[in-house]
């Protein structure tokens, strides 16, 4: 239970996905600092984790705000000395605010989802970046390593189901940004690869899973399971991707959708 001994772990998100990571890595050995706007659940998570003798603090902040996600990376650095991993979690729907098809889309949605999803990702790691740029390497070889959040919907979509198309261009852009910073700061040891998970049990998807035509689209669409994905399923790529087993991986989507991507429902 060492496979991440001492290092240093962003996590962005207090809930669902980020919960589940922040724990494993903890689990793992490493010193974690939780990043989200919600005070209470990083609280209570930070609480659960010391209880278990995991190494755990937090910072509140709106990661789309570029100040805000400034000062939180500078906390987070200031706790951790070295910064090993940034996992990028926090994000969401942005169906309440205005996220739908395209000819309903309204601009604050648009505005709302792209900063929940896409400058939440951008800003903190950015700071961070800064950072391991100046750091030496480690036994791997390696200055850090960032693993960012997509969605299997950015590339395949479900008109009839999910029709969030801004939340879809969000999650897309987020892979374009995985592969073009994996090429420029690979030859810098930083490694850079996004998970694109299908539904997650979190709190995201209580609605789907409350939705009997989600549900029997699910067992259809995901013949690898008969439920939702555990978000400790997702946690475990996350960690084999923070760690030093993947010293050799960068630029990677990678896809954990029990069978979604590749089964047709005809």
């Amino acid at each position: 239970m060492d496979r991440l001994k001492d290092q240093g772990i962003i996590v962005t998100g207090a809930s669902g996905m980020a919960a589940a990571a922040a724990r494993r890595f903890a689990d793992e050995g490493a010193r974690v600092v939780i990043v989200s706007r919600t005070e209470s659940r990083c609280a209570e998570l930070v609480d659960e984790i010391r209880s278990a003798d995991g190494d755990a603090s937090y910072v509140v902040a709106d990661l789309a705000d570029p100040e805000r996600s400034e000062a939180a990376a500078a906390e987070a650095i200031a706790t951790l000395g070295r910064v090993d991993g940034v996992y990028n979690v926090a994000g969401g729907s942005g169906r309440k605010a205005g996220d739908g098809p395209l000819h309903e889309l309204t601009a604050e949605g648009w505005d709302y989802t792209w900063r929940l999803n896409a400058s939440s990702h951008v800003f903190l790691t950015a700071a961070v970046l800064r950072t391991m740029l100046e750091q030496p390497r480690d036994a791997s070889r390696s200055r850090g390593a960032v693993v960012n959040t997509s969605s299997v919907l950015a590339f395949n979509p479900v008109a009839e189901l999910f029709a969030t198309h801004a939340y879809a261009a969000t999650k897309g852009a987020i892979e374009a940004l995985t592969v073009s910073s994996a090429a420029y700061y690979a030859p810098r040891g930083i490694r850079i690869n996004a998970i694109a998970p299908s539904l997650v049990t979190t709190r995201m998807s209580e609605r789907a899973a409350q939705d009997p035509d989600t549900m029997a689209f699910a067992n259809r669409k995901m013949p690898l399971l008969d439920t939702f994905i555990d978000a400790e399923e997702v946690a475990s790529t996350a960690l084999y991707l923070l760690s030093p087993e993947s010293r050799s991986m960068t630029g990677q989507i990678v896809t954990i959708d029990g069978g979604w991507s590749v089964t047709s429902t005809a």
